[in-house]
């Protein structure tokens, strides 16, 4: 027997169904995830949980430091805001399928519980743990966004997903570049 999300009681249960379901890259769960407008709050919550996990991860190696954690959760919902605003624009105008058919709202819930594998950063903090961690989750997160991405754009194709989000990377390490020689020199 199948579980599916009408069979789930309760807001927290339901949460939890869809977040585990990301993690293991259930296309039903981000298809439920895409239509459902109510998932957006718990799309937020999961950006700001694999944060804190960061945080709680990356302080095995820079030590304990509430202005680290705070930094790193504020960082990331930035992050993720303006990474899923690039790839809504690249997706839906530059790289569209004759299906696409998506709203902003759409991609931020999916991209957002694809972050979901972000949890277990939280196992970085273990004596030489961080870089495996670290590097195994972001791999695994990278997969949850293509598929998060390839569900809210409608696409058929895993490879146009792939191409949204390289772009958007790719545009977006430009700007921060751009950014960095704009202020570079007001800082020094």
């Amino acid at each position: 027997m199948t579980l599916h999300a009408r069979d789930v009681e309760g807001t927290f249960e339901l949460f939890l169904y869809r977040l585990s379901g990301a993690a293991v890259l259930d296309s039903g769960i981000y298809e439920s995830i895409e239509a459902d407008p109510r998932a957006t709050k718990q799309a937020v919550a999961v950006v700001l949980l694999s944060a804190v996990a960061s945080g709680i991860g990356a302080s095995g190696l820079v030590g304990p430091h509430p202005l680290v954690l705070a930094a790193i959760a504020a960082l990331a919902l930035v992050t993720w805001l303006a990474w899923a605003m690039l790839m809504f624009q690249i997706g839906t105008r530059l790289l569209p399928e004759p299906q696409t058919d998506a709203t902003l709202g759409e991609l931020l819930r999916t991209t957002g519980f694809a972050a979901s594998p972000g949890l277990l950063q939280v196992f970085a903090i273990l004596p030489g743990m961080a870089i495996p961690v670290f590097v195994g989750v972001w791999l695994w997160m990278i997969g949850a966004m293509i598929i998060g991405v390839r569900h809210a754009l409608d696409y058929q194709s895993t490879g146009r997903a792939v191409a949204v989000c390289v772009v958007a990377v790719a545009l977006a390490l430009v700007m921060a570049f751009g950014f960095g020689v704009i202020v570079s020199p007001v800082l020094s």
